[in-house]
C-alpha cells in the first residue's frame, strides 16, 4: 500500500539539533513559528478561535530504524512504541502547543519541540473534552 503524505508547512524554531530540542515541548517556553504553504492558508480559517493545537510534523532527521529507546526519564530500555523517541520507523511528531498569534498562513506557538525546518504535516485543534482522557488506573499496573 502507498501512502502519499504533503507537506502543508515548516517549522521555524531556534533549535538546529534534535539535541537542542526538548524532550517534550509542553515544558518549554520556547516560542516557534509554523509557516503555512499559501496552497493550504484558507484551512487556516478560524483557527484563532483555538487556544491549544495538535501539530504533526515529519521528524525528517530522525532515524528510522530505531526499535528499542531509553526515555530520558527511566533506566530502562522499552520497545519504541512504548516511548515518545522521535527515532522510531515513521518518525511521525506529536505536539499540543498554545497558539499565541496569526499572521496571514504563520502560526507563532509555544511549546513546539521540533527542530527548524522540520515539514508540518496536519495542525488539529486540542479540545479538552475530546483529547484528555479521565485517568482511569488499572490494578495490573499499580
Amino acid at each position: 500500500m502507498q501512502m502519499d503524505l504533503l507537506q502543508i508547512g515548516v517549522v521555524r524554531s531556534p533549535y538546529t539539533t534534535m539535541s537542542e530540542a526538548p524532550h517534550q515541548g509542553r515544558f518549554s517556553e520556547t516560542e516557534s513559528e509554523i509557516l503555512i504553504d499559501e496552497a493550504f492558508a484558507p484551512g487556516l480559517k478560524d483557527i484563532e478561535h483555538h487556544p491549544n493545537l495538535i501539530v504533526l510534523c515529519w521528524f525528517d532527521r530522525a532515524d528510522r530504524t530505531v526499535l528499542a529507546a531509553t526515555p530520558p526519564h527511566l533506566r530502562t530500555e522499552h520497545g519504541v512504541f512504548a516511548t515518545r523517541s522521535p527515532n522510531r520507523p515513521n518518525p511521525i511528531g506529536f505536539c499540543v502547543v498554545d497558539l499565541i498569534e496569526r499572521k496571514g498562513s504563520t502560526l507563532r506557538v509555544r511549546g513546539l519541540d521540533a527542530i527548524d525546518g522540520t515539514p508540518v504535516l496536519d495542525i488539529k485543534p486540542y479540545t479538552r473534552r475530546t483529547d484528555c482522557i479521565p485517568l482511569r488506573y488499572r490494578k495490573d499496573l499499580l
